[in-house]
């Protein structure tokens, strides 16, 4: 198991916790005479032993909402730790970045299970958020520097089929470990372990490269050899357009903005990643509110999600499909799956919606699987993780409001499945604007993006906005 499989589990308990440690019993509410001046109180009965928030700090009726302002504060926390260490780490490295905030998040985690008041309890869940927002970016980013382009699918695709196991193994923890203090501390314990064993681990080679430290890149890369049972082999990089760069001066979030390629990929992918995040949650976190075995349901939706990532490794590799559209059809397949869902009784057959539900689990899975590894394709390496944190960024805003989604079901009992199937219907149509990646090379620097030769092998399916530019900047050099 490699650094991003083994944080991916820890993430999943730390992002599917609030499911369980947060799970609403039945209960009902009996009116009780007081003994002094008749006057009638209302007392809670709860008809199932459950340990949670809800049952310690009362959190029903009017204080019900606090269950989800909790999950939404720990995606809130994602989105800020995006923003706050996708940048860092394109600056100062990220090995630094990732011990630091892997550090923080483990004793933060810790809080959440000796939280005396549900006001600290809310914090510690945004602190945990925010640095497992960052931790998770910049792993993923790490773990793809640390191999082959070749293999960024492969690796991208493994470490979310690793999520989808935490989900589960979770699922199972919580079943053995009711009261939800203990719940919390066992599933912050990977983390403590997690932190150990990455002391050791040595810094992005691709990173060192692009910022021209070109002698330890190499170093790096023949101990990666010896490991690899290759042999001390010489290791000779040359170096790339734009490496020499003075420090300091490496390209920072605004070229997102102000770079005419990289803006409309961005404005596009920022919205699939929310849609993605939007629906891939808000069908998880509606797992515990299925009648029937809680611990049973969360189990169900994380599993559902295996099957995902074998079909993305056959299609994004071939070439009549690839990463475009790959993902848009799976977001479409997702937000049809929602649609149905609309049109079969909600459960006690074979089709139904929960069965729908769990098939919309699936697309979208493997849509977000497909949208980590497309995006690292389509950022130079000098700013893709800033790339990354601002998409992530959008992907989080998704998270915040999908705790919500599920309550909309005391509007209508279909308004859920239809925010999921305009949200993944607009992405899939959005991204087929996008240029496929596939047997493209991968920009190091702003410079080879820019290029004409590399425009001319990476962009024949740009869309217009991007094809524009192009032959205005061509009409602008032969003036």
């Amino acid at each position: 198991m490699d650094l991003e499989e083994a944080y991916q589990i820890y993430m999943a308990c730390q992002s599917m916790l609030i499911i369980l440690v947060g799970a609403v019993p039945e209960y009902h509410i009996e009116p009780v005479t007081g003994r002094l001046d008749d006057d009638i109180t209302q007392s809670v009965k709860f008809t199932e032993d459950v340990s949670s928030i809800v049952t310690e700090w009362d959190l029903f009726k009017h204080e019900a909402y606090k269950v989800n302002l909790a999950g939404s504060l720990f995606f809130a926390g994602l989105l800020i730790g995006n923003v706050l260490f996708g940048p860092l780490s394109d600056k100062i490295g990220r090995k630094p970045v990732f011990l630091t905030g892997l550090f923080f998040e483990v004793l933060f985690g810790y809080g959440t299970a000796l939280a005396p008041s549900y006001e600290i309890f809310a914090l510690s869940r945004l602190l945990v958020g925010m640095m497992n927002g960052g931790m998770a970016l910049v792993c993923f980013v790490l773990t793809q520097e640390y191999v082959g382009k070749s293999y960024w699918a492969m690796t991208g695709t493994l470490t979310n089929m690793t999520f989808a196991v935490g989900i589960t193994l979770f699922a199972a923890l919580g079943y053995y470990v009711r009261p939800w203090r203990d719940l919390a501390t066992a599933a912050n314990c990977p983390g403590l372990l997690l932190f150990l064993l990455c002391v050791t681990l040595p810094e992005s080679p691709r990173w060192l490269y692009s910022r021209g430290h070109t002698e330890k890149a190499e170093d790096i890369l023949q101990d990666f050899a010896v490991r690899n049972g290759k042999g001390r082999i010489l290791v000779k990089l040359r170096r790339a357009v734009g490496t020499s760069a003075p420090k300091g001066s490496s390209p920072g979030v605004f070229q997102l903005v102000t770079h005419p390629i990289l803006r409309w990929r961005t404005v596009v992918l920022m919205y699939v990643w929310y849609s993605c995040s939007l629906v891939y949650y808000g069908l998880t976190l509606s797992a515990g509110e299925d009648k029937g075995n809680r611990y049973l349901s969360v189990a169900m939706y994380g599993l559902v999600e295996l099957p995902a990532y074998p079909l993305c490794m056959y299609f994004i590799n071939k070439q009549w499909a690839g990463r475009r559209k790959s993902m848009s059809y799976f977001l479409a397949f997702a937000g049809i799956s929602c649609l149905l869902t609309m049109f079969v009784p909600e459960s006690g057959s074979l089709l139904s919606a929960t069965s729908l539900a769990l098939v919309g689990k699936l697309m979208v899975s493997a849509a977000f699987n497909i949208v980590y590894v497309y995006t690292s394709e389509l950022y130079p390496t000098v700013i893709r993780n800033a790339g990354l944190g601002v998409c992530s960024m959008s992907c989080r805003v998704g998270g915040i409001l999908a705790p919500f989604v599920p309550s909309m079901k005391s509007l209508h009992t279909s308004m859920p499945f239809m925010v999921f199937c305009l949200s993944g219907i607009s992405a899939a149509c959005l991204g087929l604007l996008l240029p496929e990646t596939l047997n493209k090379p991968s920009a190091e620097t702003l410079d080879e993006l820019s290029s004409h030769t590399y425009q001319r092998i990476l962009q024949p399916q740009v869309h217009l906005l991007e094809e524009k530019h192009l032959i205005d900047h061509k009409g602008t050099d032969s003036d």
